[in-house]
This record gives structure tokens, C-alpha cells and sequence, in this order.
């Protein structure tokens, strides 16, 4: 057995689990999430917990057992609890700024960066330079918060750019004059 995978997931007050054929609707307070199981999965809600179980004793069915059941435990934490990822910007005249669905920053280019802000994330911009990407889904709110960082990666020489809260950057010597 996938050690994973037969681990059951206990559901939170609040929040309600479906399962139509292999289809995964999940429901909370944070927001709803569906989800397509994969071909030899299947899921069942006993008892207040879901339990997912699998279709053969191959290395694959083993994989897509122990995937599933992760993905169906972010979803319910992330309906309930929710996902947050934190960045800051560093940098001498860097900022950003949430207007509506946007993120506008300022990155020393020569035009602002303008970022549509996807459906269910929320970004908040406190101080000008420490963002927060919230949501219920864990993949879109990493890959917005990859997104944002991608626009100016941190520098090894100064450390400008914009990077998660705790990232370590390995830091460059200049060049030297002899």
C-alpha cells in the first residue's frame, strides 16, 4: 500500500465532500474546488473522513494512489483553512500596488508591470514591498506567487529583486580592482 495514499482524511466542520463518478466537488468557507480523479482511483466519504482507494498494485496505480489522495487533502485544508504564500520586494524605488484585479509594480524597468490577479486569489500589499498571495487552491496560489517572482528574480550581486519571505540568495563578490 502507498503509505500516503491509505492515510484517510478527516473532513472539518464546514466543509462538505462530493464525489460524482470521478469527479471531486469540496466546499468550505474559503470557496469551492473540483477536481477530475484519475482512471484507477476511486474515493468514498465514510464516516466524517475520505478514503481513497486504487485499482491494481503497479508502480502507477501506487503513484496516481498516493497523488490523489495529497491532492484531495489540499483541497480540503485550502477550502477551510486556505494556502498563503508571502513575498517581498527589495530594491531602491521598488514597489507594488493592488488596483482591483491587478498588481502593478514598479521594478526599475521602464514600464510598470501590470499582473490580472486569477479568479478565488486575493493579493494584499502592505508597506509598498511585502505582498501576500492567499486562495484555496495550492498550485494557482504557488503559481501566482512564481509568476510575481519571475518579473525580477533576486540578483546574487546586490540582492535586488523580489523574492519569498525567508529565501536565502547566495550572494556574489564584485569584481575587484588590482
Amino acid at each position: 500500500m502507498s503509505r500516503i495514499g491509505k492515510q484517510p482524511i478527516a473532513i472539518p466542520p464546514k466543509v462538505k465532500v462530493e464525489v460524482k463518478g470521478q469527479s471531486v466537488h469540496v466546499e468550505g468557507p474559503k470557496g469551492k474546488l473540483n477536481w477530475e480523479l484519475p482512471k484507477r482511483t476511486s474515493l468514498k466519504v465514510v464516516n466524517g473522513q475520505v478514503v481513497v482507494s486504487r485499482e491494481g498494485e503497479d508502480s502507477q496505480a501506487k503513484a496516481l494512489h498516493g497523488l490523489s489522495r495529497a491532492l484531495i487533502n489540499n483541497m480540503v485544508k485550502g477550502v477551510s483553512d486556505g494556502f498563503v504564500k508571502k513575498l517581498e520586494i527589495q530594491g531602491v524605488g521598488f514597489k507594488a500596488a493592488v488596483a482591483g484585479k491587478t498588481v502593478n509594480m514598479s521594478l526599475g524597468y521602464s514600464h510598470p508591470i501590470i499582473y490580472d490577479i486569477p479568479d478565488q486569489i486575493k493579493v494584499t500589499v502592505e508597506e509598498n514591498t511585502k505582498l501576500t498571495v492567499e486562495g484555496p487552491d495550492k498550485m494557482l496560489v504557488g503559481k501566482v506567487a512564481s509568476e510575481l517572482r519571475s518579473f525580477y528574480p533576486p540578483e546574487p550581486y546586490k540582492g535586488k529583486g523580489v523574492r519569498y519571505v525567508g529565501e536565502h540568495v547566495q550572494r556574489k563578490e564584485g569584481k575587484t580592482v588590482q
